[in-house]
Formats: structure tokens, sequence, C-alpha cells
């Protein structure tokens, strides 16, 4: 069984930094792209940033310059460094990767998601 497990999440001021972490764990072939979204109450998740397993990154226009993402592919963690944060990136934190659980991952990739984690922003 595949589990993400998030970590790093709490409260900071506006222009603090936090970084989380997340690793995955269990029995699995590969695991093509890690990322991270995030959602506030009454609003859909929403990407901040991806890694695939070569490097490439994307990220959400709020947040470049601000947000790096990276991923340590010998470890199956991700990480999201987050500078200047400011109160409007206050939100569930959830970590996401797409894993191919056997040596076959057109026919065997499954997304799978982290429980979440906290950020506040705030004075």
């Amino acid at each position: 069984q595949v589990q993400l497990m998030e970590s790093g999440g709490g409260l900071v001021q506006p222009g603090g930094s936090l970084t989380l972490s997340c690793a995955a764990s269990g029995t699995f072939f590969s695991i093509a792209v890690m990322g991270w979204y995030r959602q506030t109450p009454g609003k859909p998740r929403d990407l901040v940033a991806t890694v695939l397993s070569q490097g490439t990154t994307t990220y959400a226009d709020d947040v470049k310059g601000r947000f790096t993402i990276s991923r340590d592919n010998a470890k199956n963690t991700v990480y999201l460094q987050m500078n200047s944060l400011k109160p409007e990136d206050t939100a569930v934190y959830y970590c996401n990767a797409g894993i191919a659980t056997e040596n076959n991952p057109i026919r065997y990739s499954y997304n799978y998601w982290g429980q979440g984690t906290q950020v506040t922003v705030s004075s």
C-alpha cells in the first residue's frame, strides 16, 4: 500500500518561511510526478507546484519567485520551500504523486494524496 506522509506545516508571520516535506512509502515501481496543492474552505484544490522525476518544475503564477519545489528521488521525498509568505498563502497543503505500482507505468499508474498539512500565515 502506498502512502504519502506530509510534515512541516504550522503558523508563521507574514514575510516568513516554511518548508514542507512529503515522503512516499510502500511498495511501488516509480514516481513520475510529485507536487503540492492547496485548498481553503469552500474553494477547489489548486495546484501550487509540481516536479517531474528528471527535475522539470511548474509553478502557479502567484507563488513564482517565492516558492521552490524539489525532490530527492533516492528518498522518494518532495519538498516545498516557501519564502516571503503572505496571509493569502494560508491553506491546507496537500502532497500529490503519480506513482506506478508495477513495471508498466502506462497501465499501473495511480494518483495518490497525502492527508494535508495546515499552513497559517498571520501576525
